[in-house]
């Protein structure tokens, strides 16, 4: 039998006190979301063309004029220097600009010039992924695996956090003039729909932010837990009578009796019976359920920043055992409090 009770609500300073044992930080940026315009991630407005930078490995070539046909790099001024032109600037513009940039340059030395210009290794890639993901912060090209995509980016700053709301991801994009402008991205159907569009390409100077879920709005967590946006795996403290305790790493969807054994398994004297499984919520409130694992298989879904405690079969008080492995977060004992009546509810049992 499972039994579900809010054993304390907590405010904010208290919850900053037990942050190590069971809240993993996220970070909510103010956002100004006027003036944004919502596209599928398919749309020709977040498919622009490739703007030069700083690092630009690029190929040029003038037809019939071999001295002009080389490969250079775009300088840290954001220029590249020819023969008899010297410097032209190539930062800030596309491929074609910088083309046609050059052609007028080259007009003045030689006869109907032809130029091309090919971007043979783009520069290394930093974007700003900041709000509901595991480790928000700059995430460098080099981190990316593979071709530079939206949720590459996500999966670079640790995957989404479990109260992120994906249908509204917002993008803000310099553009070749200077310019900025904001976009919202539905990544929720990317997982959800028969009908998804291709993953976002993103470009050097992007900056993401994945908002939280508003109070009372709900996704499916377990369909977000096995989508490419979540984490490879979730942090969970268990403690107690088992071979390893400690916080552990389990792959998102897994259940409490998975994370027991990651954790080594019970030990002989463990009291699976009386199993006790602690979570805060959105909301701030410490909630627990205590579980019978005798037979090490449950359906409980575990989530980033549970903690699980598994009593000792001789410990006449759940707080002898809470004082044990919560310590020096002595403050912790008043949480959970009202768990020790019921762990010693049924007393015979193993």
């Amino acid at each position: 039998m499972l039994t579900w009770k809010t054993v304390k609500q907590i405010s904010y300073s208290a919850a900053t006190s037990i942050a190590v044992l069971m809240a993993m930080p996220t970070v909510t940026v103010a956002q100004n979301v006027s003036n944004i315009t919502t596209v599928s991630a398919a749309s020709p407005m977040l498919q622009p063309a490739y703007i030069l930078g700083a690092g630009d490995e690029l190929s040029i070539a003038v037809f019939g004029y071999d001295e002009y046909t080389l490969t250079t790099t775009v300088l840290p001024d954001g220029t590249i220097t020819l023969p008899l032109i010297g410097q032209v600037q190539a930062s800030g513009k596309t491929t074609d600009q910088f083309k046609q940039d050059l052609t007028e340059r080259l007009r003045a030395i030689l006869v109907n010039p032809a130029a091309t210009v090919t971007v043979l290794t783009p520069r290394p890639i930093v974007v700003n992924v900041a709000g509901e993901v595991m480790r928000p912060g700059p995430v460098r090209g080099t981190d990316l695996q593979g071709t530079p995509t939206l949720s590459a980016a996500l999966i670079s700053a640790g995957g989404i956090t479990r109260n992120a709301d994906i249908r509204q991801v917002y993008l803000r994009r310099n553009g070749p003039t200077g310019t900025s402008q904001s976009y919202t991205i539905n990544l929720w159907e990317a997982i959800s729909s028969d009908n998804a569009s291709a993953d976002l390409l993103i470009q050097d100077g992007d900056s993401i932010y994945i908002p939280p879920l508003g109070a009372g709005e709900v996704l499916d967590r377990q369909l977000l837990a096995r989508s490419s946006f979540s984490p490879a795996t979730v942090r969970v403290r268990v403690v107690g009578e088992v071979t390893k305790p400690g916080e552990v790493q389990v792959p998102p969807g897994s259940s409490l009796s998975s994370a027991v054994a990651i954790a080594g398994g019970p030990t002989e004297d463990a009291r699976l019976s009386r199993v006790a499984f602690i979570r805060m919520n959105e909301q701030g409130a410490v909630e627990r359920r205590i579980i019978d694992l005798r037979n090490l298989s449950d359906a409980n879904e575990i989530q980033d920043g549970d903690v699980v405690i598994v009593p000792k079969r001789q410990d006449t008080s759940f707080l002898q055992l809470a004082g044990r492995v919560l310590n020096p977060l002595g403050s912790l004992l008043g949480i959970v409090e009202g768990l020790d009546g019921l762990l010693n509810n049924g007393n015979n049992d193993n």
